[in-house]
Order: structure tokens, then sequence, then C-alpha cells
């Protein structure tokens, strides 16, 4: 820990962070994995396959169910599901020693102040995935975006330089990294998009080429991120003006046969992050006297599946 190459683990060992963990590992970082069921088997004994548009590769990783096997390292990239959250906080401890940052890589804006909570605040950086990856077979995380990227910022002064070493570190192994003059504001703007991408591809079941082409759908979809956008201006989050629109020609370039991981799990029947998603927006709206009708449809349209 603290050497000139920094150590990783990955708690959620998933699309997003398997694929960052399998690129700093392929790297030369000591990078751990911690995972479950067939897919930590499968790592075990095959290594960790990533497959992606521009070639495919196999790392062996360290990979277990238990961070005290690992200890503390360097930087946890922190991307379990969020209905996880408090959990895999909790049980990561053993992954934080007094140097160890803590990377956010979670969809919504509720992650950053349960781990500082659980973990300190010190220890908690906020982040950004911007990336489409999902587990495709155990022991295999697949990228569907053409793009991969992490945007991670502090979120109170330091002086530590831990993020230059993030970002070197990063950039070493071939993934994409910026850091924002403001990672609340960075948060929240993928959070607008986030909102309506899973929204849309969710309810329709379709990926987000049709949804786009269709005008009902396409005004549902912008409908969702204007709500979302107020809902954080309300909050008072630093939000361009032309936050909507701009997220909405990011929509456009696009890959026709992308979705959001909430409409994947929906397919697999697995467990839903609608309460951190179109949810946060209808209570946040609550909360802040902002109606927000598209997301309460949403909520109610989903919350039984």
């Amino acid at each position: 820990m603290t050497t000139d190459r920094p150590s990783f683990a990955v708690v959620g060992a998933g699309g997003v962070g398997g694929y960052f963990g399998g690129r700093l590992a392929r790297a030369g970082f000591e990078t751990a994995i911690l995972a479950r069921g067939a897919h930590l088997e499968a790592i075990r004994r095959s290594g960790l396959r990533v497959e992606q548009p521009d070639g495919g590769f196999t790392v062996q990783v360290q990979a277990t169910d238990e961070p005290a096997q690992i200890g503390p390292v360097d930087f946890v990239l922190f991307a379990v599901k969020l209905w996880d959250t408090e959990a895999a906080a909790e049980a990561c401890r053993p992954l934080v020693g007094p140097e160890t940052a803590v990377v956010s890589l979670q969809n919504g804006v509720d992650s950053e102040p349960t781990l500082a909570r659980i973990l300190g605040g010190d220890h908690v950086v906020g982040g950004v995935a911007e990336i489409s990856a999902a587990i495709t077979a155990p022991g295999t995380v697949t990228r569907f975006s053409p793009f991969q990227r992490i945007r991670a910022g502090e979120l109170q002064p330091t002086d530590s330089g831990r993020l230059g070493r993030l970002a070197d570190a990063c950039r070493a192994a071939g993934i994409d990294f910026t850091r924002p003059d403001d990672i609340g504001a960075a948060i929240w703007l993928k959070f607008v998009f986030l909102v309506g991408l899973s929204a849309l591809t969710a309810l329709t079941r379709r990926p987000i080429g049709p949804v786009r082409e269709d005008p009902d759908t396409r005004a549902l979809l912008r409908a969702v991120m204007q709500e979302a956008f107020a809902v954080g201006r309300a909050k008072g989050v630093a939000l361009p003006d032309d936050t909507v629109d701009a997220r909405m020609a990011f929509v456009d370039t696009l890959p026709a046969e992308m979705r959001a991981s909430m409409a994947m799990d929906l397919e697999q029947g697995r467990r839903l992050e609608l309460p951190w998603l179109s949810g946060a927006v209808s209570r946040l709206g609550r909360e802040l006297g902002v109606a927000t009708p598209a997301n309460d449809f949403v909520v109610a349209a989903l919350k039984l599946l």
C-alpha cells in the first residue's frame, strides 16, 4: 500500500467494477476483486475475461468474497448496486486503511453521503462511471458502449495528491479519466441522463434507438430528465441552463442498441435500482416542492416488477 504503483480493490465486480478493475490489473497494478457465486468461481478458475468493441483480454486477478483476505489498499473502486450500498460499505472496512480513498462508481446521487457516514468523509472521493457494461457470463464482463470513462473529484478540500495518483494509474491502464471542477455537479449531470435512459429503456423494453425516434417516447424521456434537472437545481446543484438539451443531444449520439443496466436487470428478473433513480427524483421533488409527474408515473409503472 502507498508504493509508487497504487493498489486497488474492486467492491462489486459487475460490468462497471469488473471492466475498470480488469483494465487496471492488465496494466500491472495490484488489483483484487470482491465477487460472489458463479462469477467468483469462474474468475478464480480461469481469470477475469473482459470483452469490448476493440478486442477482449483475460487477466488473472486475486478474487475473493472475504475483504479481510485483501487488507488495506490505496484505492477502493466501489461499484455495487445501489440497494447494497450500506451492507457493502460495512463489509469493506478491512480494505480501508488510514490513507485509503474510496471512489464511488455507482449510479444515483445518494452513495457518497452513505459511504462518508460509514467509512468517514476523509476517505470518500466522488466519482462518475461513464460506461455501459454487464456480466455476460460467469467470469466475463462486456463493455457495450464506445466510451469508457471515470470522472472523479474531492468532496472536501485536501492536499493528499491522491487524485493525481488515481489519474496516472487510470491513464496507464487506458482508462479515460477526467477531474471536473465540481464533482457534485458532474454526478448530477450523469443522474439527469441516467434517470431518463433507465426509465424509458425499462418501461418500453426497447433500446434507446427506437425510444429516441418515436415522438411520444422521446417527449417522455425529455420530461423525465427535465424533472431530475429541476430537482437538482432546487437542491442547489450548479447545473448548467442547457443541461437537458445537452443530455438529449448526447442521447442522439448513443448506439441505437444501447440500454440502461436497469433495463437489463428487468429482463433478467433482478432487483431494480428504481428507488434510487426515478424514485429519488419523486422523493426529492416532494421534499423540495417540485412537481415530478413523469417520474411518479415511471415509479408506479415499474415498482411491482
